[in-house]
């Protein structure tokens, strides 16, 4: 059964989330896991593409968006509408409901942070894995990722 991480940062800055997402997935790339990255929209997928290339000088990580068919697959993929065809271990979810194939994956991530609209949205994502009985972990810091 998929188990449901959710990782309640202190700042309620959206920058903040998302640096925390790129810390997130060196940490897990670094050892050897797939990850999927689901965001609601092309800017956001956009931005996390830019964001995995600069927010360390020191490291790289390969990663493409899943919608460049064009380029080939890499072990950190970037989408916003589509359903990963190759199995994915990770999938670390930005969208404001879970995708319809969360379940595929082992390990669901979600990220909150305490912005009012984005908090009642991961209260709601929360109960809806609560209620189908996934195994739950709650993060209470963005200390978990150095």
């Amino acid at each position: 059964m998929t188990r449901v991480d959710f990782y309640v940062l202190n700042s309620s800055v959206a920058e903040d989330r998302l640096l925390f997402v790129c810390r997130l997935v060196d940490k897990v790339y670094r050892k050897g896991h797939q990850i999927y990255i689901h965001t609601d929209d092309q800017t956001t997928a956009d931005y996390l593409d830019k964001a995995l290339w600069q927010f360390r000088k020191d490291s790289f990580i390969p990663h493409r968006r899943i919608d460049k068919q064009s380029e080939p697959p890499t072990p950190v993929e970037i989408g916003f509408t589509h359903n990963p065809k190759e199995h994915q271990e990770i999938l670390i979810n930005l969208a404001r409901q879970p995708p319809d194939f969360f379940s595929s994956f082992v390990r669901v991530s979600e990220v909150v942070i305490p912005q009012p609209e984005l908090l009642k949205e991961s209260r709601s994502r929360y109960a809806f894995y609560r209620d189908r009985g996934y195994p739950m972990h709650i993060h209470p810091s963005d200390s978990y990722v150095a």
